[in-house]
């Protein structure tokens, strides 16, 4: 393979891996706060408990969303100079600002929540849960605004061929960044309440039989099942944008070809770029018309009208169903589980189990999505201003295969080992007994009466 092709696959790898972790700590941080407040109004130590559990998965968690982070960033200067020669003008100071304005603060603030329950006061563990959670947010804020940009480019000029800034705040709110944001934050949402109910349904099946595991299950139950018709709003009016600004992308969402009215719905077919067809096509008639512009027989531009610049086709067409069918299948469980957990207050044992293999679903459909993302803006890098391939190393394609192998095996062990603590975590947990604040403070005073006499 070229520079270009090794490029991509190692950019892609490292993307990848990187976002599966704040996917998870954009939301998650949002559930300890719940916790934490809940226990203060409460008074219960059980939401204590389910506070500690998951505040170390955060923890965890955060800490390989930040190394991935940092080598993902590198790559911008050693795979992609072309892009921060023309585009670092915009680039860097987004980047910058997510720096400066969210990952201080959550680092200074996440000492506090990981180790400060004891240490400070109860009101200022609590400003911290919060802070850190709204710090998570606000770093998805500015790099989906630089992600955005890339793909609806506005508010700047290019002169001599490098782009410079002329309104930021068109940079910044450009037009797909309010769609691209909300369907982001309600995607994290639910890798977070899958994770939560998976990890909880797994403690159940294997023995455990205490309160905590129980409430986090029916909390993030209950939490994806309001948010999935959400997303599915959000979705649809991203998908609508997306025809707007990007109208090459949806047809290759689509796998249509020829600009048609009463575009039906394919559920499936195998792309044929060579032939410009499909084969095996199933589809539902007039429904993709519907969906895309709200009328049966609404016109939808097919991919020969840009050829040379739409993106390969079989990657955005099979990636947008993967994303789609695990959405739906999402939808089922939640609604299924809240259903059960409404009626009887537990899951029957076989829907634990669906949980338990649910727990990382979120992750399938958020990568699915991003590959619809990123790979749907292809030839660009940034949407009718910079290529791909304008942006690329000058590096022996040798170079870049090493490096991707590298990335490719430390990966591998580090995802391994991050699902092997998970695992750990939940079976120590099932060893702890349950005791109150009340019996751990009469522990106390009899370990010091004792050590006393």
């Amino acid at each position: 393979m070229d520079v270009l092709m090794l490029s991509r696959l190692q950019f892609a790898l490292n993307i990848s891996f990187h976002i599966l972790f704040p996917t998870i700590t954009i939301a998650l941080g949002w559930f300890l706060f719940y916790f934490k407040v809940r226990s203060n109004v409460s008074g219960h130590p059980v939401w204590m408990r389910i506070y500690r559990f998951w505040v170390r998965v955060f923890a965890l968690t955060f800490a390989l969303g930040v190394v991935s982070g940092v080598t993902m960033s590198f790559q911008f200067g050693t795979n992609w100079p072309g892009f921060m020669e023309k585009a670092g003008n915009v680039a860097g100071p987004l980047l910058g600002y997510e720096v400066l304005t969210a990952f201080f603060l959550e680092a200074t603030f996440l000492g506090i929540m990981l180790f400060g329950s004891r240490r400070v006061p109860n009101w200022l563990h609590t400003l911290s849960s919060l802070i850190v959670a709204i710090g998570t947010t606000i770093s998805a804020f500015w790099i989906i605004s630089l992600n955005s940009w890339m793909h609806t480019p506005q508010g700047h000029e290019i002169i001599d061929g490098v782009i410079y800034a002329k309104d930021w705040s068109q940079i910044i709110f450009n037009p797909s960044f309010p769609y691209r944001l909300t369907h982001m934050l309600l995607a994290s949402g639910l890798t977070a309440s899958f994770l939560i109910a998976g990890l909880s349904a797994y403690r159940i099946v294997k023995g455990d039989d205490k309160i905590a595991p129980k409430i986090a299950l029916k909390t993030a139950t209950y939490t994806a099942a309001i948010l999935i018709p959400l997303q599915i709003f959000a979705g649809d009016m991203h998908g609508l944008n997306t025809l707007e600004h990007q109208p090459q992308k949806v047809a290759a969402m689509e796998g249509l070809w020829e600009t048609e009215r009463e575009v039906p719905l394919l559920l499936f077919a195998i792309p044929d770029e060579e032939n410009r067809t499909n084969h095996f096509e199933i589809g539902v008639p007039r429904l993709a018309s519907l969906i895309l512009t709200h009328s049966a027989d609404g016109e939808i531009q097919g991919l020969n009208e840009f050829k040379g610049e739409h993106p390969p086709v079989k990657p955005v067409f099979f990636a947008f169903r993967v994303m789609v069918g695990m959405g739906m299948f999402m939808l089922l469980c939640a609604w299924l589980g809240s259903y059960y957990l409404w009626r009887n207050n537990a899951l029957p044992g076989w829907l634990n189990k669906v949980f338990m293999a649910m727990s990382f679903s979120g992750w399938i459909a958020t990568l699915a999505g991003w590959y619809v993302t990123e790979v749907g803006r292809q030839p660009y890098l940034v949407t009718g201003v910079l290529k791909t391939i304008d942006a690329v190393t000058g590096l022996p394609g040798g170079n870049v295969a090493l490096s991707f192998t590298l990335y490719a095996l430390l990966y591998g062990v580090l995802l391994v080992a991050y699902m092997g603590t998970l695992t750990l975590m939940c079976r120590k947990s099932i060893e702890i007994e349950e005791i109150t604040s009340e019996e751990r403070d009469q522990a106390r005073a009899a370990r010091y009466a004792a050590a006393k006499a």
